[in-house]
């Protein structure tokens, strides 16, 4: 009988702490949208060139490849602990855990700078991981109210070949480039009114090796929305919003807050994350 298992067995063993939503939970957590926002996200979308279809249900990529593991690792799964825990934010009440495994998934640091890269002809630019373990916090707004506040954090954390994690960082600025300035125009519905819009988005590399083996702030921002014909607004301009990708050996973990967040907590809990990594890399720290 053999007693080390497979990484098969390993990964099916660590699916198993997977906490998923019934339907009955995503059916009343969808019906809890306003209206308002549901015609917001309708108008970035839109201008975005991307469909809701797309974000509601994220596609798989039409030629995925699995990378090969490095010749002899010493770890597979990623166990739980490797990522941020409730207490590492500072609120421990009323706070609602959502979370989930993948094999294979693209590393997407940002779904809007992947649309812009597209509309040019480029490929998304995404490293693949091996497997990877995701997680939503959010504040309750009442106990009798699940999942109906703001999300605190969502964090990704990805197991990539070493060369890929490494590259993904060292590479950044070359993949946000085609995007420091990106018009994007697309149709759009806000209430009864119609029409075609367009709004300026930027994103930059921001700062750099903040935490971990290496790491990254990349921001993004944009105008106001605009009518492309009439010139007037037609949704409020959107907050300047941030991502910490950090890297330890071969994990790659991405890290965004709520809107109520800022870079210097986010900073922070990204320094905090790289430490949960450190047991959990090939090498450990």
């Amino acid at each position: 009988m053999r007693d080390d298992p497979t990484l098969v067995e390993q990964i099916q063993r660590d699916l198993q702490d997977v906490r998923w939503l019934g339907p009955e939970e995503i059916r009343s957590r969808a019906r809890r949208r306003s209206q308002r926002k549901i015609v917001v996200a309708t108008v970035v979308l839109a201008l975005a060139g991307v469909s809701a279809a797309a974000v509601a249900a994220p596609g798989k990529s039409p030629s995925t490849v699995l990378p090969v593991a490095s010749a002899s690792p010493v770890r597979h799964e990623i166990p739980l602990d490797a990522l941020l825990q409730v207490t590492d934010l500072g609120q421990p009440d009323n706070v609602v855990w959502l979370s989930q495994s993948g094999l294979g998934e693209p590393v997407r640091l940002d779904l809007m700078l992947g649309s812009c890269r597209t509309s040019q002809g480029r490929s998304e630019g995404w490293e693949m991981s091996i497997l990877s373990r995701s997680q939503t916090l959010l504040k309750e707004d009442r106990p009798d109210t699940y999942g109906a506040g703001e999300a605190l954090v969502t964090q990704d954390l990805y197991r990539l070949v070493p060369a890929s994690a490494t590259q993904l960082l060292a590479t950044m600025d070359d993949l946000v480039a085609p995007c420091a300035e990106w018009n994007s125009v697309g149709e759009y519905q806000v209430g009864g009114a119609t029409g075609t819009g367009s709004a300026l988005h930027r994103w930059t590399v921001a700062q750099r090796g903040f935490a971990g083996d290496g790491a990254a702030l990349l921001r993004h921002t944009g105008s106001q929305p605009v009518d492309q014909k009439t010139g007037r607004p037609i949704a409020a301009a959107p907050k300047p919003t941030s991502t910490a990708v950090v890297r330890v050996g071969d994990l790659i973990t991405v890290l965004k807050l709520g809107q109520s967040g800022t870079e210097p907590e986010l900073r922070r809990l990204a320094n905090v994350a790289a430490r949960r990594m450190c047991a959990a890399a090939n090498p450990a720290c």
